[in-house]
């Protein structure tokens, strides 16, 4: 038992060196050497199954080991590859992100050129309107001008009332505010005390629109004027005509007031 404690056990092929001299000395006595061979050769049959167990054992671990690396080698690389799509996905989002501002600062610029350019067109394009009574298209400009010297006369400035309605007729003869113009432009001139004037704007606008709304009040600016002209004949006859064809009107009530007052002037 004391030198089979003191031989060393340093690999596989010692312990079989010890177990054998163990062996020698145990069986010795009720072993013959045929049982002690056979012992033998079944030890090393263990110990070899023990080595090759071990050798597989190994094996396995290496394999799992070279597996291993090389899982983490493959998830090393995915990573990377996956951090390069990251990196170009935040690219393209960038890009994106700035084409989306640059289409909405254009879209913004486009609708306020759309929007300058509709009003730029609606200032130009001819709108319809209605005065006494009558509808017609005019220009912005041509409606302005009737709008201003209209306000002026209103204001009881009959100078810058008459000269404008005369700018707007020169402008514009075939305006459809013609009418209303020349009515406005006699009595603006019959504001003025200028009757002879008066005469000729007022006229025209019976010759020009006979059935015009103004048309009674027209016919008793003229019979006014021809009164303050000392023409009472002629004034008798217009308030007359007034009188004859528009009985209803406040501008005939008004004319025959004028002609009791004619008659009983004589």
């Amino acid at each position: 038992m004391h030198r089979f404690a003191s031989v060393p056990r340093t690999s596989t092929v010692g312990w079989l060196a010890v177990a054998l001299l163990a062996c020698s000395t145990a069986w010795a006595g009720p072993f013959d050497d045929i049982e002690a061979r056979r012992a033998i050769v079944e030890l090393r049959k263990r110990v070899e199954q023990t080595d090759a167990a071990n050798t597989r054992v190994l094996g396995e671990l290496q394999k799992s080991r070279e597996e291993s690396a090389k899982f983490q080698g493959q998830a090393l690389d995915f990573e990377s590859q996956l951090s390069a799509v990251r990196a170009e996905l935040a690219k393209v989002k960038a890009q994106n992100d700035a084409a989306m501002k640059e289409l909405a600062e254009a879209l913004k610029q486009q609708r306020t050129t759309a929007q300058t350019t509709d009003e730029r067109l609606k200032k130009l394009e001819p709108l319809k309107v209605a005065v006494d009574g009558q509808e017609f298209v005019a220009e912005n400009d041509e409606r302005r001008e009737y709008e201003s010297a209209f306000a002026a006369f209103r204001a009881n400035d009959f100078a810058g009332a008459q000269q404008g309605f005369a700018d707007l007729l020169r402008r514009y003869p075939q305006s459809g505010y013609a009418p209303s113009a020349m009515f406005w432009q006699g009595n603006a001139l019959f504001g003025l005390q200028k009757c002879k004037e008066a005469l000729v704007p007022l006229r025209a606008m019976l010759a020009a629109a006979p059935s015009h709304a103004r048309v009674p009040e027209a016919k008793l600016s003229i019979g006014n004027c021809e009164i303050d002209l000392n023409e009472t004949d002629n004034a008798k006859k217009t308030l007359e005509d007034l009188i004859r064809k528009h009985p209803r009107t406040d501008a005939a009530a008004a004319a025959r007031d004028r002609l009791r007052t004619l008659t009983a002037q004589k």
